[in-house]
């Protein structure tokens, strides 16, 4: 495995030809054997996709989105998806690679991505979903000032586009964070 030499890191909006590495960016934090070399994997609660390369592209053509794409040495290491909702953003399809997860890049991603959305759409609260049973990623994004709000929304089971569940419980769990 490449390590990733430099640690500048820059961002830019992702474009129809980043679609390919931001597919395999996103499946390779979440699902199958490649996931688990980062804390972030979904492979005990989900196999299948997370998602595919149509579902990226139509999140690059939205103009009410943007997939912010993080670079460091030239490769895409980080992504995350940014969409306007009025006097909100909701902040999605985060990853980081495995390889480098834990270094404090996830940090720096939300904290841009928190920036963007309120310097560019005024926006004053950040909305993410989270399968609930992800105990370590909600603490971890609470750790980041996001809220649970306990408003609950069901998985879309039988739509193998966001997975093959392992078990017949998963939910998302709205958490928000008010931002400055």
């Amino acid at each position: 495995m490449d390590t990733i030499s430099s640690t500048e890191t820059s961002f830019r909006d992702a474009t129809a030809d980043d679609v390919p590495v931001l597919v395999a960016l996103v499946e390779s934090a979440y699902r199958g054997d490649a996931s688990r070399a980062g804390w972030t994997t979904e492979a005990d609660l989900l196999d299948g996709q997370r998602t595919d390369p149509e579902g990226v592209e139509a999140v690059v053509t939205d103009p009410a989105s943007r997939l912010l794409v993080v670079e460091r040495g030239g490769r895409i290491v980080a992504c995350c998806q940014l969409e306007h909702r009025g006097a909100h953003a909701y902040f999605g399809m985060f990853a980081v690679s495995p390889e480098i997860q834990g270094g404090g890049l996830g940090k720096v991603v939300i904290a841009e991505a928190e920036r963007l959305v309120h310097a560019e759409w005024g926006a004053t609260e950040m909305h993410m979903t989270v399968i609930r049973q992800r105990d370590e990623l909600i603490a971890w994004y609470e750790r980041r000032g996001y809220r649970r709000t306990g408003r609950m929304s069901p998985f879309p089971y039988g739509d193998e586009r966001f997975g093959i569940p392992q078990r017949d419980d998963l939910e998302f769990e709205l958490l928000i964070k008010e931002l400055a």
